[in-house]
């Protein structure tokens, strides 16, 4: 890639009667080709969502593995650019430069976060073969000294082979004040909106850019991928949707381990003589904690955090963009980074600490 341009097949005499013309045709995917919705969310683990036992329902993901797939034995890096950068290069993070996170890039190779030009990703493979390409949400493959309007945009979602951006380039977001580019332009499209949650807006972008192509290409087939923020901190969501699973963690981290083991092991996503992890022996066992501590845990960072991810997952766009796409000529993959983890959102910059399960 890219394509070599194609030789002239006219004809060009002294005039322009006996000349033929030849004009280059644009490159086309193959009949029948299908649009891709590949869909990546942040800090969810293998037993979060319903599809996989989780205690957190995703009816619209349970919808697309009931028609199609569910893989149980993926492999993820366990953190956020390396698996990132392997997705969509389908290589090994090493390979891209992406041994750690963007803000520890480090001079040795395989750890300086440059992605090598020789690693295409999958929107410049797609694009070269006549699909349309697109990006919403979170990037964080991009290098810190190369992540402001001076650029270079080598490394940006529209140097990689995507046409269309709209999201974030760093590790995480505020939700409520998201530090949000459209293409290389900064945007604030939360101002006069007091209502604005991001994961809305991203949702509704995805949905009008894939309407779009639909009505003014119906025949050419588009990528979308598309990167939420969702679980990672910080931890926002609106209120009547944290309302939605008040007591649904009240059992304690323990119980809802054992209760999710259950459910795999009932749907056949584990072997039915699998066996929890030893907990953490940092990590207490509840049934050993005073009332007083479950309810600082319960607050802190058990049934409110656990509700507020909760309502994140099932919040997040997977609700919205499940509307959008139909059942035929499209093929759908979620997957997830493969990490859970405690984190704050409260020390980043311009936080607002609303909805956030460990400010609140």
């Amino acid at each position: 890639m890219p394509r070599p341009e194609p030789p002239f097949q006219g004809k060009i005499e002294r005039t322009l009667k006996g000349s033929v013309p030849d004009f280059p045709k644009g490159i086309e995917a193959p009949p029948g080709a299908p649009n891709v919705l590949l869909i990546l969310t942040d800090d969810v683990g293998f037993g979060a969502s319903s599809t996989f036992g989780g205690p957190i329902q995703t009816p619209n993901f349970q919808h697309v593995a009931d028609a199609g797939l569910r893989y149980n034995q993926y492999h993820t890096t366990a953190l956020c650019s390396p698996t990132r950068a392997a997705l969509i290069t389908g290589r090994n993070h090493h390979s891209v430069a992406s041994g750690d996170i963007t803000e520890f890039a480090t001079g040795y190779p395989g750890y300086n976060s440059l992605v090598p030009k020789s690693a295409g990703s999958v929107g410049a493979v797609l694009k070269e073969n006549g699909y349309n390409t697109s990006w919403f949400g979170k990037m964080h493959n991009v290098p810190d000294w190369m992540s402001s309007q001076a650029g270079p945009f080598d490394l940006w979602p529209n140097g990689l082979g995507f046409e269309h951006f709209y999201g974030f380039l760093g590790g995480d977001s505020d939700q409520w004040h998201p530090a949000l580019y459209e293409n290389m332009t900064p945007i604030e499209p939360y101002v006069g909106k007091p209502d604005y949650i991001l994961d809305v807006d991203l949702a509704d972008k995805a949905i009008t850019w894939m309407r779009m192509q639909h009505a003014l290409a119906p025949n050419k087939p588009w990528l979308l991928y598309y990167a939420t923020g969702t679980a990672h901190a910080p931890h926002h969501a609106p209120k009547d949707w944290i309302a939605k699973y008040k007591g649904q963690f009240d059992q304690g981290w323990d119980k809802v381990r054992e209760e999710t083991l259950a459910r795999q092991k009932k749907l056949g996503v584990v072997p039915p003589n699998a066996q929890l992890t030893k907990r953490p022996e940092k990590i207490p066992a509840w049934d050993s904690l005073s009332a007083d501590q479950k309810r600082l845990y319960n607050a802190d960072d058990g049934s409110l955090r656990g509700r507020i991810i909760a309502c994140r997952l099932q919040h997040r766009p997977s609700a919205r963009c499940g509307r959008a796409i139909g059942p035929d000529g499209e093929y759908a993959y979620h997957f997830h980074d493969g990490r859970q983890r405690r984190e704050c959102g409260g020390q980043l910059a311009g936080h607002d600490q609303r909805g956030c399960g460990q400010c609140e």
